[in-house]
């Protein structure tokens, strides 16, 4: 067996469906339309989900849910990451110019997620409990920047 031999299998390529080609072809005159109605005239286009004038899905759906327009979206930075840093003293800007977090949103906020070994100073909008520990507990200090934007 070689390229020139490979073929697909049977019924595997399907000729496309040719309409509107003239009366011997099978599908002219009304070119697999049917005759009248709304979808049978030229120029006929459909919204999307349109479901022929019964009520559609996504209005049949029942609406859920609640969406919080004041709530707050905070960059977020472990322990774990701030261990592996160069330096021991952390702010906002610094973390943002070290590439460590891309955009500040609403302020920053420091989880407690790995381990800290050094003494470290962190300023930041928000610590979570655990994270405040494990610095206090490794000699540091956790100060909070003023209120969140």
């Amino acid at each position: 067996m070689n390229l020139s031999q490979l073929k697909p299998p049977a019924g595997q390529k399907k000729a496309r469906k040719r309409i509107g080609r003239g009366m011997g072809s099978g599908h002219g005159k009304t070119a697999t339309r049917g005759s009248k109605g709304q979808h049978a005239g030229t120029g006929f286009s459909q919204k999307r989900g349109f479901e022929g004038g019964q009520m559609p899905l996504h209005r049949r759906l029942p609406k859920r849910g609640f969406t919080n327009i004041f709530k707050k979206q905070y960059a977020i930075v472990n322990l774990g990451r701030l261990e592996k840093l160069d330096g021991d003293a952390f702010t906002p800007d610094s973390l943002l110019a070290a590439g460590v977090i891309r955009k500040l949103y609403d302020g920053l906020k420091i989880l407690g997620t790995g381990q800290l070994t050094r003494k470290i100073t962190v300023e930041a909008h928000q610590f979570s409990k655990s994270a405040e520990t494990k610095i206090r507990k490794a000699g540091g200090s956790a100060q909070l920047v003023g209120a969140a934007k």
